[in-house]
Formats: structure tokens, C-alpha cells, sequence
């Protein structure tokens, strides 16, 4: 059961409140509570979809570089060492390998604090 509760422990709890409140308030009380973790579960859900409409975005660079400029692809060719991280490094503009990490696995741009890759979670080099 979450938190550890045994059947026994829902039990004594639902007892106290019964005692403290009452018979007539604890229907309220109930309603109250479900409706709270409704409000929390549909706030978190907004949370949820806001953040990932954010990442889908286009970022400012992309947008700039529509304009004319090529984007270098995030995707490292076939042919490059899939264990080296310089290799994968190599193939994005400097600017791009100095800010953080590439990722060996999926050839991402990760923040030079990330221990792990935020496209596929692969472990980053140190």
C-alpha cells in the first residue's frame, strides 16, 4: 500500500477522524479532500502539457536560422564512433560543443551540468 499504510493503520485513522469530526461532517470532509486531489491532479496535468509545448517550440537559433543560414543537424552521420563523444562533438558548430554536453548515443546538446542526456538519458561523459 503507498506510505507504507497497512489496512489496519486506514482503519485506525478513518476511527479518529469518525471521533474528532463526527458522522455528519465526515462526508464533507471526504468530498472536500476528492475534490482537492482532483484540483492538484488537473493543475499538474496543465503543468504537464504547458512544459511540453514549451519544449516543442522552435528555439530562438532555429528560427533564425530559417532565414537563410543552415542549422547543423543534431543527428551524427552513420559513420562516426558511436562510444567517442569527441567524435560526436566534432560534427556540431564549436559554439554548440562548448556550451554543455553531446550526447554519444543521440548526438543531443545537453547543459555542461547535466549528468545525463534530456533526449534519451544516456549517462554524459564527466
Amino acid at each position: 500500500m503507498p506510505f507504507g499504510l497497512q489496512p489496519i493503520h486506514l482503519v485506525f485513522i478513518f476511527v479518529v477522524a469518525l471521533l474528532i469530526f463526527g458522522p455528519r461532517r465526515l462526508p464533507e470532509i471526504g468530498r472536500g479532500v476528492g475534490r482537492a486531489i482532483n484540483e492538484f491532479r488537473k493543475g499538474a496535468q496543465e503543468m504537464t502539457d504547458g512544459l511540453r509545448e514549451e519544449i516543442s517550440k522552435p528555439t530562438h537559433e532555429a528560427q533564425a536560422a530559417g532565414a537563410g543560414a543552415p542549422v547543423p543537424s543534431m543527428v551524427p552521420p552513420a559513420h562516426a564512433a558511436a562510444g567517442s563523444p569527441q567524435s560526436a562533438a566534432a560534427q556540431f558548430a564549436p559554439e554548440q560543443a562548448a556550451a554543455g554536453h553531446i550526447c554519444s548515443q543521440c548526438g543531443s546538446s545537453n547543459p555542461a551540468e547535466a549528468r545525463f542526456c534530456n533526449k534519451c538519458g544516456a549517462q554524459l561523459p564527466a
